[in-house]
Protein backbone atom coordinates (compact mmCIF):
# COMPACT_ATOMS: atom_id res chain seq x y z
CA UNK A 1 0.00 0.00 0.00
CA UNK A 2 1.20 3.50 -0.77
CA UNK A 3 0.93 6.39 1.65
CA UNK A 4 0.56 10.08 0.83
CA UNK A 5 2.33 12.61 3.05
CA UNK A 6 1.07 16.19 3.24
CA UNK A 7 2.82 19.25 4.63
CA UNK A 8 -0.01 21.79 4.52
CA UNK A 9 0.80 25.48 4.29
CA UNK A 10 -1.28 28.59 3.73
CA UNK A 11 0.44 29.31 0.39
CA UNK A 12 2.08 26.04 -0.67
CA UNK A 13 1.43 22.41 0.25
CA UNK A 14 4.17 19.83 -0.05
CA UNK A 15 3.31 16.25 -0.92
CA UNK A 16 5.25 13.02 -0.74
CA UNK A 17 4.54 9.40 -1.63
CA UNK A 18 5.81 6.24 -0.03
CA UNK A 19 7.32 3.34 -1.86
CA UNK A 20 4.96 0.41 -2.58
CA UNK A 21 6.06 -1.37 0.60
CA UNK A 22 5.18 1.68 2.70
CA UNK A 23 8.61 1.95 4.29
CA UNK A 24 9.84 5.41 3.29
CA UNK A 25 8.52 8.72 1.96
CA UNK A 26 9.83 10.47 -1.14
CA UNK A 27 9.17 14.09 -2.19
CA UNK A 28 6.61 14.29 -5.01
CA UNK A 29 5.43 17.84 -5.63
CA UNK A 30 4.54 21.25 -4.24
CA UNK A 31 1.02 22.47 -4.96
CA UNK A 32 -0.43 25.94 -4.54
CA UNK A 33 -2.83 25.71 -1.61
CA UNK A 34 -5.45 28.06 -3.04
CA UNK A 35 -5.54 26.39 -6.49
CA UNK A 36 -8.00 23.43 -6.40
CA UNK A 37 -5.92 21.60 -3.81
CA UNK A 38 -8.57 19.04 -2.83
CA UNK A 39 -9.24 18.10 -6.45
CA UNK A 40 -5.53 17.71 -7.23
CA UNK A 41 -4.91 15.61 -4.12
CA UNK A 42 -7.93 13.40 -4.87
CA UNK A 43 -6.54 12.72 -8.34
CA UNK A 44 -3.13 11.79 -6.93
CA UNK A 45 -4.76 9.53 -4.32
CA UNK A 46 -6.71 7.73 -7.03
CA UNK A 47 -3.88 7.47 -9.60
CA UNK A 48 -1.27 6.31 -7.07
CA UNK A 49 -3.56 3.84 -5.23
CA UNK A 50 -3.01 5.60 -1.91
CA UNK A 51 -4.41 3.65 1.04
CA UNK A 52 -3.68 6.16 3.82
CA UNK A 53 -2.89 9.85 4.11
CA UNK A 54 -0.40 11.21 6.64
CA UNK A 55 -0.96 14.89 7.40
CA UNK A 56 1.51 17.03 9.28
CA UNK A 57 0.06 17.98 12.67
CA UNK A 58 0.49 21.74 13.07
CA UNK A 59 1.38 22.72 16.64
CA UNK A 60 3.29 25.56 18.22
CA UNK A 61 6.16 25.09 20.69
CA UNK A 62 3.69 24.95 23.60
CA UNK A 63 1.91 22.00 21.95
CA UNK A 64 -1.21 23.95 20.99
CA UNK A 65 -2.67 24.10 17.49
CA UNK A 66 -0.91 26.77 15.45
CA UNK A 67 -2.47 29.18 12.96
CA UNK A 68 -2.75 26.66 10.09
CA UNK A 69 -4.06 23.73 12.15
CA UNK A 70 -7.72 24.58 11.57
CA UNK A 71 -7.28 24.69 7.79
CA UNK A 72 -5.16 21.52 7.80
CA UNK A 73 -7.88 19.67 9.72
CA UNK A 74 -10.51 20.95 7.29
CA UNK A 75 -8.40 19.63 4.40
CA UNK A 76 -8.08 16.26 6.15
CA UNK A 77 -11.87 16.04 6.60
CA UNK A 78 -12.47 16.97 2.95
CA UNK A 79 -10.02 14.34 1.72
CA UNK A 80 -11.55 11.63 3.91
CA UNK A 81 -15.03 12.55 2.70
CA UNK A 82 -14.10 12.67 -0.99
CA UNK A 83 -11.80 9.63 -1.14
CA UNK A 84 -12.86 7.42 1.81
CA UNK A 85 -9.11 7.10 2.54
CA UNK A 86 -8.20 7.49 6.23
CA UNK A 87 -6.10 10.45 7.36
CA UNK A 88 -3.63 10.17 10.22
CA UNK A 89 -1.74 13.05 11.81
CA UNK A 90 2.01 13.08 12.48
CA UNK A 91 3.90 15.79 14.40
CA UNK A 92 5.64 18.12 11.97
CA UNK A 93 7.55 20.35 14.36
CA UNK A 94 10.54 21.87 12.52
CA UNK A 95 10.32 19.57 9.47
CA UNK A 96 10.53 22.52 7.07
CA UNK A 97 13.69 23.75 8.79
CA UNK A 98 15.15 20.23 8.67
CA UNK A 99 14.26 19.91 4.97
CA UNK A 100 16.17 23.13 4.22
CA UNK A 101 19.45 21.86 5.64
CA UNK A 102 21.96 19.98 3.54
CA UNK A 103 24.38 17.56 5.21
CA UNK A 104 27.08 20.18 4.60
CA UNK A 105 25.20 22.70 6.74
CA UNK A 106 24.15 24.83 3.78
CA UNK A 107 20.52 25.85 3.49
CA UNK A 108 18.31 24.96 0.52
CA UNK A 109 16.43 27.74 -1.21
CA UNK A 110 14.51 25.73 -3.79
CA UNK A 111 10.76 25.37 -4.01
CA UNK A 112 11.09 21.65 -3.26
CA UNK A 113 11.52 22.24 0.48
CA UNK A 114 7.81 21.72 1.17
CA UNK A 115 7.81 18.35 -0.63
CA UNK A 116 10.94 17.34 1.30
CA UNK A 117 9.20 18.31 4.56
CA UNK A 118 6.21 16.15 3.55
CA UNK A 119 8.61 13.25 2.95
CA UNK A 120 10.10 13.74 6.44
CA UNK A 121 6.62 13.72 8.00
CA UNK A 122 5.66 10.60 6.06
CA UNK A 123 8.89 8.74 6.81
CA UNK A 124 8.56 9.60 10.51
CA UNK A 125 5.07 8.10 10.58
CA UNK A 126 6.09 5.00 8.63
CA UNK A 127 9.11 4.34 10.84
CA UNK A 128 6.89 4.23 13.93
CA UNK A 129 4.11 2.05 12.49
CA UNK A 130 4.91 -1.54 11.63
CA UNK A 131 2.79 -2.57 8.67
CA UNK A 132 3.21 -6.34 9.19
Amino acid sequence: MRYLGIDYGTKKTGIALSDEAGTMGFPKDVLLTKNKLVEKLCLIIKNENVGAIIMGESKNFAGDDNLVAKDACALARSLEKETKVPVFFEPEMLTTQEARRFPTGERARSGDVDAAAAALILTSYLSRHDKN
